[in-house]
């Protein structure tokens, strides 16, 4: 809804920009017909200037687009995310068009298919019907129509999407009997036998054993139960993929016939369209992506039969136009009493990170009397430390999925301090180990550059500095620690939309993790923390200009859903 909604906006300011004559450019697609193509990865052959990037012709706005350096053999690509069935495609060209051009699509980028091409291109608003499916589509310019580049305010990849994908057919593979060539289990993959694969779990996976199974064949298969009828399989790799496999059904375990074959498997998610029979579903390997074995975090059958087993049901997804105030904390304690025990656990000891604080259990946090909690850094001596600081969360209280998460918040500014507002998913209570339970960091500070904050996801495929987020800025470039701001997280099952003071800064779009990055570990209960850190890996260690003590303020934390 909410990505419909800004798609509607910009659908709006361009109608109203055209009442003024103002633009040519072809009115958006309804909310109801939002693009595939929205916000989706893009490669481009070259970009003429920094400001018109590839990006901007996938971005809904029509003020934004795309121009290539000036030359021929020009092309653009969009990763959809999975294969999706495409029955049209709107191109909205700059002055700067081609005359000829082709448009292709790919399951794998490598090989490609002509669904489109013309000679006589005459630019302006092009509303192209279309019929196939991909991955990726690609527009290749074969002819400009002018002597600069060529130019695109957007390209909207339109269809029913979904091919491969779930639909009006059923999970047939959640909890079924599997079996592989070999299979994992130490140190660094611990259990990680072939029902991690049918799970639904995406923190927990298959991989083959490294002391047998570091072989270019290698198989993972599942029992579906009874005979069905397969539309789809999807599959999560880790990066030990595979380039080269087939997908082979059987009826009884034993004699397989191959109904799929990819030469070029790109690794990470690939959702792969079938119309087969049987009881039996194999992967069988026969190339790997590096010198390791193969493994996957998810291997997903949909179709018709068998005897599925129901997956645990999941919450609804919040309607964040219709939320209501499900927890706070307003912080209206009187001046020196620590947090509200019904609302937060304390949080002492040695903290993680290489930090040089110690975490007291009381002294560190408290109300100000004035509206506001406490958590205050200090230089002193504790527990063989230099620092003492504060961190608390509600794993004892409040745990909970999706909706919005919302602080106010003043962070100190001074090198090596690190104030944060974030979240740890709850299955680390009950010892499954970070970052396999998930994180999601609302805030973070760095004290040594007082202009930018940062919105970061952490999950076993990319983490610690390899996380996926962004830093951004206030719209004036002024200092985030001079006062207080407003960060906030919008959570459902499609994505994180990070916000400061109102302002969208950072979404973390659930089909581009899983497309470019690997699994969504985020579709299960987290709670809150909120800590002052001093020192560690990221912002490094005070010097003698960081003041001490050092105050980071919440007037404070809500929750909507």
């Amino acid at each position: 809804m909410r990505r419909q909604l800004r798609l509607l906006v910009a659908a709006t300011s361009a109608a109203a920009l055209l009442a003024l004559g103002a633009l040519t450019q072809v009115p958006l697609a309804a909310a109801a017909d939002e693009p595939l193509s929205q916000g989706r990865p893009v490669t481009t052959s070259s970009t003429e200037f920094a400001w018109s990037t590839g990006a901007n012709a996938v971005d809904g706005d029509p003020g934004t687009r795309w121009s290539s350096t000036a030359a021929d053999n020009q092309w653009i690509r969009v990763d959809l995310g999975s294969v999706q069935a495409i029955d049209r495609v709107v191109l909205d060209w700059e002055a700067a068009y081609a005359s000829g051009f082709r448009i292709e699509v790919s399951n794998d980028a490598s090989t490609w298919s002509t669904i489109y091409s013309t000679t006589t291109g005459t630019g302006g608003d092009q509303n192209l019907d279309v019929d196939g499916s991909g991955r990726y589509l690609r527009l290749w310019v074969t002819q400009r129509a002018t002597q600069w580049g060529v130019s695109l305010w957007e390209l909207q990849v339109l269809g029913a999407g979904g091919v491969g994908q779930p639909g009006d057919t059923t999970l047939l593979s959640y909890d079924k009997a599997g079996s592989a060539s070999s299979s994992q289990n130490d140190g660094t993959c611990w259990l990680c036998g072939p029902d991690k694969a049918f799970d639904l779990d995406p923190a927990s996976r298959w991989a083959v054993n490294p002391d047998t199974g570091w072989v270019d064949d290698g198989w993972i298969a599942v029992d579906l139960g009874a005979a069905a009828h397969i539309s789809s399989v999807v599959l999560q790799w880790d990066p030990a993929f595979a380039t080269v496999f087939d997908i082979e059904v059987s009826d009884n375990g034993s004699t397989w016939r191959t109904v799929h074959t990819t030469t070029g498997g790109t690794g990470f998610k690939q959702a792969i369209p079938l119309n087969a029979d049987g009881r039996h579903v194999r992967v069988h390997m026969r190339d790997r992506s590096g010198p390791y074995g193969y493994s996957l975090w998810e291997f997903q059958v949909y179709g018709t039969g068998g005897a599925p087993t129901a997956p645990p049901a999941e919450p609804a997804d919040p309607n964040f136009d219709d939320l209501d105030l499900v927890w706070s904390d307003e912080f209206d304690g009187a001046a020196g009493t620590p947090a509200n025990a019904s609302r937060w656990t304390i949080d002492p000891g040695l903290p993680a990170n290489n930090e040089l604080e110690v975490y007291t259990p009381s002294g560190n946090g408290f109300h100000d009397g004035q509206g506001n909690f406490v958590l205050e850094a200090r230089r002193e001596d504790r527990d063989g430390r230099q620092y003492t600081s504060h961190r608390m969360n509600t794993s004892g209280t409040f745990n909970t999925q999706y909706g919005r998460f919302e602080a106010r918040v003043k962070v100190p500014e001074g090198r090596g301090l690190w104030p944060a507002f974030w979240m740890m998913g709850s299955d680390f209570l009950d010892g499954r180990p970070w970052p396999y339970n998930g994180e999601i960091d609302i805030m973070e500070f760095i004290g040594q550059d007082p202009t930018r904050a940062h919105s970061t996801l952490h999950a076993p495929a990319y983490n610690g500095g390899g996380g996926y987020g962004g830093g951004y800025s206030l719209p004036d470039g002024s200092k985030i620690s001079a006062g207080f701001h407003t960060w906030a997280a919008e959570w459902d099952s499609e994505g994180i939309q990070f916000s400061l003071d109102g302002r969208d800064v950072f979404y973390a779009d659930r089909d581009t993790v899983e497309s470019t990055r690997g699994p969504w570990v985020y579709d299960h209960d987290f709670y809150m923390i909120l800590n002052l850190a001093v020192g560690g890996d990221w912002p490094g260690p005070p010097d003698a200009g960081t003041p001490f003590p050092s105050r980071m303020l919440v007037d404070y934390v809500r929750v909507y859903q």
